[in-house]
């Protein structure tokens, strides 16, 4: 098994809240009558006690920055000094993965 490791030291880290915004419908085309029944549940992830870079304790409201290979975040305006939370805007690609799917058809 292969893993990629990011590594961020515990005593200069900060700690923050992260949501990660996913899809918010199952289906591509939700039901026009009741688009509720198509919401996926799961559609924010909320991460908690996540340990991040200091640098980032000053980031800006509106700044957009990439969280290495997860994708681009902003700080939210729920956000405080002592407690920074980040919402992911948008995702990246997971070409390891279709890296990996290929991969394994090999073997």
């Amino acid at each position: 098994m292969q893993a990629t490791l990011h590594w961020v030291s515990a005593a200069d880290a900060i700690t923050a809240e992260v949501r990660l915004y996913n899809q918010l419908f199952n289906r591509p085309d939700p039901d026009t009558g009741d688009f509720t029944r198509d919401i996926n549940a799961e559609s924010l992830e909320v991460l908690t006690n996540c340990r991040l870079e200091r640098a980032l304790a000053s980031v800006e409201l509106g700044e957009n920055i990439q969280f290495e290979r997860q994708g681009y975040f902003c700080r939210d305006i729920d956000s405080t000094t002592d407690r920074p939370v980040f919402n992911r805007t948008v995702g990246l690609r997971d070409s390891w993965a279709k890296v990996r799917t290929v991969d394994d058809r090999k073997t």
